[in-house]
């Protein structure tokens, strides 16, 4: 019965088998059909999301054009106008080339050869729309090459493009319209096809369960888990028997490892309360250089050779030795090197009736070197801060008193002087010689305004009453003004933004004499012929540009003040922008001129 029994299961096994190899082609064969279908589909469809894009794209390619074309009406400098043709030559580059490729194909942007017959006609209907921006377009760019052409001379290109805009809009909608339709019928075709298969799949995965598998599945269950249940005992009975074995094994490679690392890995010593040393890890050992032999001793003649070190931590010891310290120690190891620490001492009881001390420590002694170098450096940095602001402070005074005996000696040598000759004069005439007396007066006249242009020449370089009366924006005219007058160079101030706000006092007087002695230093040391001093305001920043044409400099090689020799104008400059916490920047480049830039918090 039993040699039947095993003939009759060999039987029923090789059926299954066969069966199983059935199934499993049948499913097989069924996926691969599906994917060839499938992919056939997505290889055709696989171009879609591009295609919709690029004409997309389109839409806002086209509004981009129009709207740089239109902009150069904004714009008449060379500098705008270069910027824009770049930009439209740029744009209708890429438009030309998607529109042209999404007829006829591309390969680098993805896009098909072929299109709908739907697709082609509304392409034929867009195309003189797009033929006549592309030409206004183009017509535009050549004109352009002129960099003298006034925007009059572009309108007719330019009434082009925007009346062709909206109908080019319009159609290029209704492409993207009609791609979007023929992608979702794909989509819905491809759904479909997804949809039988799928079912195909499940009725073929249904049958081989119901005949195949769950019959199967029944015999191979009960054998499985009479396998189970032994091996379970099995795994037992082996576990139960070495269960301690490798927990004990464990532990010890633990502690062994532990104890391994902190020897090697860190500074790690124990002690007795008193200070004795039980025990200290090789790293530590051979920082000090301390043998097997000789580690009975006390921790701080071990760390320290120096009498002041070895009484500073044995206080430490004494004193923390229940609570615990962190905290950074000096040292010094054999050959009087001096070695820093950052130590704790951990309390602990390694038995209920026994207490020590652990070490834990760092080397930090290129730290602390670090440290020390930083607090010298400080010092030392502040002392020249100190030092060169005397030397700034000093010359402030003499700068000072240089004005005065420049003032002083323009009212006694031009002023004073005319004064005493217009007192003379009036003493002089005699009202009995009426011709004499009126040539006399005419004199008088002449010396009179002499003597007003003198105050005038004299008083200029003091605060002038525009400052105080009217604020930055007038005072700054009547200087260029001014200085181009009695210099004779092209001085010239351009409110770009019309700011006409009062600054505080403090602000405006310091705003003032910054562009003041910028402009001094482009007449004086920058050979220059024209200055032009450019204003704009944004809602919180007031920003000044000075330049001008004159040979520049590097200023990289202009040397800082440190013993009151030259570049003190400069110095100033950047004391009164601090003073009002605004921003100085220079820019200059030999043989190209010169830019001081202010930005002013407002």
């Amino acid at each position: 019965m039993t040699k039947n029994g095993n003939s009759l299961d060999q039987r029923t096994f090789d059926k299954l088998s066969r069966l199983y190899i059935i199934a499993l082609s049948t499913i097989a064969l069924s996926v691969i059909i599906s994917q060839i279908f499938v992919r056939n589909h997505l290889e055709t469809q696989k171009s879609d999301s591009t295609v919709i894009n690029v004409a997309g794209r389109q839409r806002m390619l086209s509004q981009k054009l129009t709207k740089e074309i239109v902009s150069l009406s904004d714009y008449s400098d060379k500098k705008n106008r270069l910027r824009l043709k770049k930009n439209i030559l740029e744009t209708l580059y890429l438009w030309q080339l998607s529109h042209y490729s999404l007829q006829k194909g591309n390969d680098s942007l993805g896009l098909p050869e072929q299109n709908s017959d739907k697709i082609k006609s509304k392409f034929i209907a867009i195309n003189p729309v797009f033929e006549t921006i592309q030409k206004a377009s183009k017509s535009i760019l050549k004109k352009l090459e002129n960099p003298t052409i006034s925007i009059d001379e572009l309108s007719s290109e330019i009434e082009k493009v925007t009346h062709n805009e909206g109908s080019f809009l319009l159609m290029m909608d209704e492409i993207v319209n009609q791609y979007n339709v023929e992608a979702d019928k794909k989509i819905d075709w491809l759904k479909k096809l997804e949809f039988l298969l799928m079912s195909f799949t499940l009725i073929i995965l249904l049958g081989e369960f119901l005949f195949i598998f769950w019959p199967t599945a029944k015999s191979v269950k009960a054998t499985l888990s009479e396998l189970l249940s032994a091996e379970k005992r099995a795994k037992k009975m082996a576990f139960d028997a070495d269960e301690l074995s490798l927990s004990k094994e464990k532990s010890i490679k633990e502690l062994r490892a532990l104890s391994h690392a902190m020897d090697e890995t860190l500074l790690f010593a124990r002690i007795s309360p008193s200070g004795s040393l039980i025990h200290m890890g090789n790293k530590f050992s051979r920082l000090f250089k301390l043998s097997k032999t000789n580690q009975e001793t006390l921790i701080w003649k071990v760390l320290s050779d120096n009498e002041n070190e070895q009484l500073l931590i044995e206080n430490l010891i004494n004193k923390y030795k229940k609570t615990g310290w962190q905290g950074e120690v000096k040292a010094t190891i054999k050959g009087a090197v001096a070695v820093w620490l950052e130590m704790s001492l951990v309390p602990y009881r390694p038995t209920e009736d026994r207490s020590e001390l652990l070490i834990i420590a760092s080397e930090i002694t290129d730290r602390k070197a670090a440290q020390i170098e930083v607090e010298r450096l400080t010092e030392e940095s502040f002392e020249e801060k100190m030092s060169q602001q005397k030397i700034i402070s000093s010359k402030i005074i003499e700068n000072q008193e240089k004005e005065q005996n420049r003032i002083a000696k323009d009212v006694h040598d031009g002023i004073g002087q005319m004064l005493t000759g217009l007192k003379y004069n009036l003493e002089s005439i005699n009202m009995n010689d009426i011709e004499k007396t009126t040539l006399k007066i005419e004199h008088l006249k002449e010396l009179t305004t002499n003597i007003i242009k003198g105050v005038r020449t004299a008083t200029f370089n003091l605060t002038p009453p525009e400052l105080s009366d009217h604020g930055i924006v007038p005072a700054i005219t009547k200087l260029t003004h001014e200085l181009g007058r009695l210099t004779g160079k092209e001085i010239i101030f351009f409110n770009k933004t019309d700011f006409n706000e009062r600054l505080d006092s403090l602000i405006e007087i310091n705003i003032y004499r910054i562009v003041q002695e910028a402009i001094n230093n482009a007449i004086k040391y920058a050979d220059s012929s024209h200055i032009l001093v450019s204003l704009s305001h944004s809602q919180n920043i007031l920003s000044i540009n000075i330049d001008d044409d004159g040979k520049g400099f590097e200023p990289a090689k202009v040397k800082k003040v440190k013993n009151g020799d030259g570049g003190m104008g400069m110095t100033f400059m950047k004391e009164r922008i601090k003073y009002i916490e605004g921003r100085l920047f220079l820019n200059s480049e030999l043989g190209k001129g010169t830019r001081v830039t202010l930005n002013i918090p407002i």
